[in-house]
């Protein structure tokens, strides 16, 4: 891929940020149309397209990024895709040795994405360990944001 020279480390941290945001925005729109989950869908990709290009990106960027891009999916209703991008962050995450926070989102996106999906067994199994480690984040650490968000699922 060719690099980009025109566009500045810091604007790409900006972008990255402001497309994140611009994102949650949407997700939380009430009665979104489909004009809005096509700007959703692109925004999140372009967002994470942005951290990559990040000179000093973390494993903790690219694991959000993953589950913002599951959650994504699974909200305008293509499980499948949300089910990859769940599973890209559990790998992005474990293997940047994230703290049991990240972890426990990426469990959480995949047990989202199976149950959409109608695999019970997996989506209980997924959940199951997503609770287990929002147990082992500190309550300082938004441990009662991960539960409240497991919780919805319930």
């Amino acid at each position: 891929m060719a690099e980009n020279k025109t566009i500045t480390p810091l604007a790409h941290r900006e972008f990255a940020a402001q497309y994140f945001n611009n994102v949650w925005d949407l997700l939380e729109k009430e009665n979104r149309t489909e004009e809005d989950n096509e700007r959703m869908v692109h925004l999140c990709h372009a967002s994470f397209l942005h951290w990559t290009e990040v000179e000093n990106h973390t494993a903790e960027h690219l694991s959000i990024g993953y589950w913002q891009l599951s959650r994504v999916y699974v909200t305008i209703g293509k499980p499948e895709i949300a089910l990859e991008y769940a599973k890209k962050c559990i790998e992005i995450s474990e293997k940047g040795g994230l703290t049991p926070f990240y972890l426990g989102y990426a469990f959480e996106a995949l047990a989202r994405a199976y149950y959409q999906l109608h695999l019970i067994p997996e989506a209980k199994a997924a959940f199951k360990k997503a609770y287990s480690l929002a147990k082992q984040v500190e309550p300082s650490d938004h441990q009662e944001l991960l539960i409240k968000d497991l919780e919805t699922m319930m």
